[in-house]
Formats: C-alpha cells, sequence, structure tokens
C-alpha cells in the first residue's frame, strides 16, 4: 500500500465518524419533541403579531405551558414505558416500541389542542400548529403498522408547511425565516439519512404526511 493510499484508509474512518457525529447532534438538536418549543419561541417573540396583545409574564407562562404538555409530559411518559420495559429503548428505534409513545403523546397533544382552543386569547396560528401534531401523530399510529415512518420527517415537514400557511395569513416579511427552516429541514432529513436511521421512503412519507396533517388542520381552524 503506497503513503498516499494508508492515509486515504485512515482519513476516512475518521471523516465518517465526524460526519456521523454531527449528524447526531443535528438529530438531538432537531428531535421531534423539540420543535413546537422553536415554532411558540417564534411566535411569542420574533414574529411581532401572533402574540401582540400578550405582556412579558403572559408570553413567558405560554412558554411553560408549552414544554410542560407538549415536552415534559411525553418525555416522561416515554422514561416511565422505558423504566418499565414496555419499550426496549428510549429512542423508539423499533416499531413495537412507537404504538404506546404515539397514544400516549397523542392524548397530550389533543389535550394541548383543546386547552388553546378554549382560551380564546391564543392567536388561531397556535391552535392550528398543534391540531396538526395531533393529527401527525394519529396517522403515524396508522402508518405504523405497515412501516417506520419518519418522525423527524413529520416533525420538520410541519413545521416547514406552518411557515409557508403562516407566510400566507401574515403580512410580515418572512423570507428569512422560512429560509432558516427549509434549511433545518434538509440538515434533518439528511441526518437521518446519515445515521440510516430511515429508509428514503420513510422519510419521504414523513415529510409529506407532516405537510398533509398541518394543511388539514389550518383548514379546520381557520
Amino acid at each position: 500500500m503506497s503513503q498516499s493510499e494508508e492515509i486515504t484508509s485512515q482519513t476516512y474512518p475518521f471523516t465518517q465518524r465526524m460526519l456521523r457525529f454531527f449528524a447526531s447532534l443535528v438529530s438531538y438538536a432537531l428531535h421531534p419533541i423539540f420543535i413546537p418549543l422553536y415554532v411558540v419561541y417564534y411566535l411569542l417573540w420574533i414574529h411581532p403579531h401572533a402574540f401582540a396583545g400578550f405582556s412579558e409574564s403572559g408570553k413567558s407562562q405560554t412558554f411553560v405551558i408549552v414544554v410542560l404538555n407538549l415536552v415534559i409530559f411525553p418525555l416522561v411518559t416515554v422514561l416511565l414505558l422505558k423504566s418499565l420495559g414496555f419499550v426496549s429503548s428510549i429512542l423508539l428505534r423499533e416499531r413495537k416500541d412507537r404504538i404506546i409513545p404515539y397514544i400516549a403523546c397523542g392524548i397530550f397533544f389533543f389535550w394541548g389542542y383543546t386547552v388553546f382552543k378554549e382560551q380564546t386569547r391564543f392567536p388561531l396560528e397556535w391552535v392550528s400548529f398543534v391540531l396538526g401534531i395531533f393529527i401527525a401523530v394519529s396517522g403515524a399510529l396508522i402508518a405504523n403498522i405497515y412501516f417506520k415512518i419518519s418522525m423527524h420527517g413529520m416533525a420538520m415537514g410541519g413545521w416547514l408547511c406552518f411557515m409557508f400557511l403562516l407566510m400566507k395569513e401574515s403580512s410580515v416579511l418572512m423570507a428569512a425565516p422560512l429560509c432558516i427552516v427549509l434549511l433545518l429541514t434538509g440538515l434533518s432529513t439528511s441526518s437521518r439519512l446519515i445515521l440510516n436511521a430511515h429508509k428514503p421512503f420513510e422519510m419521504y412519507a414523513g415529510l409529506i404526511w407532516g405537510m398533509v396533517a398541518q394543511i388539514a388542520a389550518y383548514c379546520f381552524v381557520m
């Protein structure tokens, strides 16, 4: 083996490890459970009109409600399921591991949608987004019977579609936020494929279903 070939053989595994490490970081940072936080943060403190009538304390209270109902409760549920042996891993790699978490999270998301819908002070755009999450999870539970639809794909597809729908409803210039979400969608889906977490079909199905769920919620609420 020549010196150049030896250097290449040593560099390639290192490059692969770094690529997978970066893909893992992206997968954790853009985990589906965190997407509602990013969306509500944008609506609360960046978008100028969505929560315009809220005080700073009201915005903080809303953020805490979202954290508890849409993040903490689902996370605790998965951890409890793991400790009781109902799922083999908190990463939910297997289809059978996703059945109970889908049902439990669907309940939390529907409860969140009901709470926000009944409180008329919350903007309809946010109510629509939460309903879209519930629809996406419900559809994923059915799809899980046949194949492992990508949760990352659903989350990012729903987020991207929501930004398009929000741009349609708002007079605010949203080119920059939309481009950022589009870039994050590409990073998230590419990372899942690099990690061999999904087949391309499962990823595309997740993206499309996430978008369809948000459109359906938008038509129902708005």
